[in-house]
C-alpha cells in the first residue's frame, strides 16, 4: 500500500512538471491558472530568492487593503519625504515636500517601478518604513507566504528581503481576486508625466497577445525577475520567472511558458496553495557576479538593451506596432484626507524632520545609530540596479 501511495504521489508530481514540456529551465518558475489556482509547471518553486521590485506588488496589496479599510483614499496626499527622495533609481526624482494623489503614486510605482515613490507610499500609508514593512510581513503571514520576508517597500537589495516563486504566485492570486478593480493598472502601456513618456518595463504589455500584467524587478543579486499574466478566451494564466539574465530573456521565457500553458489543458491536482514545499528552502541564490560583474552599467538596468545591427531583434525589443496608450500622472490634485498613519492624536501630520545624529567628534553610545534595514547592503552596486 505504501508503495502504491508513493507511486501515486510521484505520478501526480511528474504530471505537474511535464505538462509544459520544453527546454530545461535554470531558474525558479511557477505557471498557474488564475481562475482555478492549478499549477501547470513549477521548478524550484520554494527556492529563496531576492524579489527586487516584485516587492512593490506587496506594497500595492497592503495599500489596497488600507484603502478598503478606510485608512486612506485614492485622492489622499502622498508626500515625498527626505528619506524617500534619497532612494536610488529607478525613480521619479520629485523633491522632498512634493505631493501627489495616492492613485497616481501607485501607477508610477507599478509602471515606472519608481523606488522613491514606493518608499513614499510606504512611509505615508504605514507611518514609517519599518511600520510598513511590518504590515507587509503580516500580510505575507496571513496569506501563507511562508518563505517570504520584507524590510522595505521598493525592493532595494537587502539580504533580509527574500521570497519564493510559489509565494509570489500566492500574492498575485490575492491581488487579482480581491481587488479586480485595480487590474487595469497592471496593464498600463506607459505614463505621461508632462511631455515625457515613460514606457512599461513589462515588455509583454502591448506585444504579447492578451497580456494584462503584472510586474518586473531587477537587482544584481536576483537577476531579472518577472511576473507576466495574460488572458485568452476567458482564461488567465500567470508565469512567475526569477533569475533571468536580461530584460529580454525574462520576457521571452515568460511568453514561452504562457504559450505552452494556453496550449495545454489543466492537469494534475496541485494548486498554488496546496503545493507541498520541496528542495532547498533556506539558501538564497546570489547572481551578483553572474549578472553584473562583467556587464556595462547600461546593461545593469531593466531597460531592454539595444539590439546589435544586422542581428535579428527579439519580438520584445521591437517598438509597439501601435501608438501606446499613455496614462497622465503627476503632482497635485490630492484633495482627499491624509493617510491616518501619519496623523497624530490631534489629527496633525507628523513633521518630516531628520533624526538627530550623534556628534561626529565623540563616539556614539551603543544603540543610538539609525537602523534602516538594507541601506548598508547596497554596497557598490550601480545606481540603476533596482528598477
Amino acid at each position: 500500500m505504501r508503495y502504491r501511495h508513493f507511486l501515486k504521489l510521484f505520478s501526480a508530481g511528474t504530471i505537474a512538471l511535464s505538462v509544459l514540456a520544453g527546454p530545461a529551465l535554470a531558474n525558479p518558475v511557477v505557471v498557474f491558472d488564475l481562475g482555478s489556482g492549478k499549477i501547470l509547471q513549477h521548478q524550484d518553486a520554494f527556492k529563496r530568492w531576492y524579489p527586487a521590485s516584485l516587492s512593490k506588488l506587496m506594497t500595492a496589496y497592503v495599500t489596497f487593503r488600507a484603502i478598503a479599510a478606510g485608512e486612506v483614499q485614492l485622492d489622499s496626499p502622498i508626500k515625498v519625504t527626505k528619506h524617500s527622495a534619497s532612494e536610488p533609481p529607478s525613480k521619479m526624482g520629485f523633491k522632498p515636500g512634493s505631493v501627489m494623489r495616492l492613485d497616481n503614486a501607485l501607477k508610477m510605482m507599478l509602471v515606472k517601478s519608481a523606488n522613491d515613490i514606493a518608499m513614499a507610499v510606504g512611509e505615508n500609508v504605514g507611518g514609517s518604513q519599518a511600520a510598513f514593512a511590518d504590515r507587509m510581513n503580516a500580510e505575507a503571514t496571513r496569506l501563507g507566504m511562508n518563505g517570504t520576508h520584507f524590510v522595505n517597500p521598493n525592493g532595494l537589495f537587502s539580504p533580509d528581503q527574500y521570497t519564493t516563486a510559489r509565494d509570489l504566485a500566492v500574492l498575485v492570486m490575492a491581488i487579482r481576486r480581491e481587488f479586480p478593480q485595480y487590474a487595469p493598472w497592471f496593464s498600463i502601456e506607459g505614463l505621461a508625466v508632462g511631455k515625457k513618456a515613460i514606457p512599461n518595463y513589462n515588455l509583454l504589455i502591448g506585444r504579447y497577445p492578451g497580456a494584462d500584467g503584472m510586474k518586473t524587478g531587477f537587482v544584481c543579486p536576483s537577476g531579472f525577475n518577472m511576473i507576466g499574466s495574460a488572458t485568452r478566451n476567458g482564461r488567465t494564466l500567470v508565469a512567475v520567472v526569477l533569475g533571468e539574465k536580461s530584460a529580454v530573456t525574462r520576457a521571452e521565457t515568460a511568453a514561452r511558458l504562457l504559450d505552452q500553458g494556453f496550449d495545454a489543458p489543466a492537469a494534475g491536482s496541485a494548486t498554488v496553495t496546496t503545493l507541498a514545499p520541496y528542495g532547498d528552502t533556506v539558501s538564497p541564490n546570489d547572481m551578483q557576479d553572474e549578472v553584473c560583474k562583467k556587464k556595462a552599467p547600461a546593461e545593469q538596468s531593466e531597460a531592454p538593451p539595444v539590439a546589435a545591427k544586422n542581428v535579428p531583434k527579439s519580438p520584445y525589443q521591437e517598438k509597439l506596432d501601435h501608438v501606446p496608450t499613455l496614462i497622465a500622472v503627476g503632482l497635485g490634485g490630492a484633495t482627499g484626507p491624509a493617510p491616518k498613519a501619519i496623523l497624530d492624536q490631534g489629527g496633525q501630520e507628523y513633521a518630516d524632520v531628520p533624526i538627530p545624529s550623534w556628534r561626529p567628534d565623540r563616539p556614539a553610545p551603543a544603540g543610538t545609530g539609525p537602523k534602516i534595514a538594507g541601506s548598508a547592503a547596497q554596497g557598490d552596486q550601480p545606481a540603476k540596479v533596482a528598477n
